[in-house]
């Protein structure tokens, strides 16, 4: 399986999702005019990855800010991933960073929690 691998814009984040390196991160600010559009590789390819992960799944979020249309892909995203933990096909576990000042940013990794099976890891960075 082919890695995919995003460069950071001004306004879109930074996508790393490598299964033979281990590496699935979204890194940076998400505000694409599109987050449909811009998030519909990254599902492409986790729904594909679904299919055959890795035993664990580590997944970083580490954004600095996203906008309402990418809380619902990164949503999106996050309902792949607690499929393949339900599955029991892999071990996953968010681990979701944020700036140890930005307290919205915590809260939103909170609320996600609440609403899905999958442990998360919250991570406090300093700023």
């Amino acid at each position: 399986m082919s890695p995919l691998v995003i460069q950071p814009t001004e306004h879109t984040p930074s996508i790393v999702l490598d299964k033979d390196m281990e590496i699935f991160e979204i890194t940076s600010r998400s505000l694409p005019e599109n987050a449909i559009e811009f998030y519909k590789p990254v599902i492409d390819w986790l729904n594909e990855y679904a299919l055959a992960p890795n035993k664990e799944t580590p997944f970083s979020f580490n954004l600095e800010y996203y906008n309402t249309a990418s809380s619902k892909q990164i949503a999106k995203v996050l309902l792949i991933l607690e499929k393949i933990q339900l599955q029991k096909s892999s071990q996953v576990r968010i681990i979701w960073n944020y700036s140890e000042d930005d307290l919205d940013m915590l809260h939103s990794g909170k609320r996600y929690e609440k609403l899905l099976n999958i442990p998360f890891e919250f991570i406090a960075n300093n700023s």
